[in-house]
């Protein structure tokens, strides 16, 4: 197993597999109401088996070629993750996600974390557009794509129900171009 340091301040980036359910699921547990406002996430993992599930669903992705799936651990504890929603390096496309519970916000690990992502997308799979979708009501992750210096493309209107409500969905993204300029003048 890889882990990936985030900074000094003890935080990890970790391929993030089926044997980790039980983790996964006391995570979810813990920040089952915060991170559900906006995705679905904590509300496809309920108990171990319905975890496991999910975990596998991304390690075949991962087996595919077509998404992989990453844990933010803190000082030993799981306290978000991001991952590739879809990745075709045929198209030379990606989608970008992620999720944090509330103990862990304001640090920038999710910002440190998908950077990394797509450093590795762009320089070592030939990705040229990183995607980010978000609610139009959620505004840190709506930060974190402005952050890391991406475009925003448009609203899909109501595109996305959660929850008995149905949200506006923003469609932000980066190409490789646009992504070497930017780390080339931030370091």
């Amino acid at each position: 197993m890889f882990a990936i340091s985030l900074g000094d301040d003890g935080a990890e980036l970790r391929p993030l597999e089926p044997w980790h359910a039980g983790e996964y699921l006391a995570h979810m547990d813990r920040g089952r109401e915060y991170i559900g406002r906006y995705v679905a996430l904590p509300d496809r993992t309920t108990d171990l088996a319905s975890t496991t599930a999910f975990l596998q669903t991304y390690a075949d992705k991962a087996a595919a070629d077509t998404g992989r799936l990453y844990g933010i651990w803190s000082d030993g504890v799981l306290v978000g993750g991001v991952l590739f929603v879809t990745f075709d390096v045929t198209s030379g496309t990606c989608e970008v996600g992620c999720w944090l519970e509330e103990s862990a916000v304001g640090r920038g690990l999710i910002t440190r974390a998908i950077r990394v992502l797509i450093d590795w997308a762009v320089e070592q799979r030939g990705i040229h557009r990183v995607e980010w979708i978000a609610s139009s009501a959620n505004t840190p992750s709506l930060n974190v794509a402005k952050r890391l210096g991406m475009v925003r493309e448009g609203v899909q209107r109501e595109s996305y129900p959660h929850r008995g409500v149905r949200h506006d969905m923003e469609v932000w993204s980066v190409l490789a171009p646009e992504w070497r300029r930017q780390r080339e003048t931030t370091g």
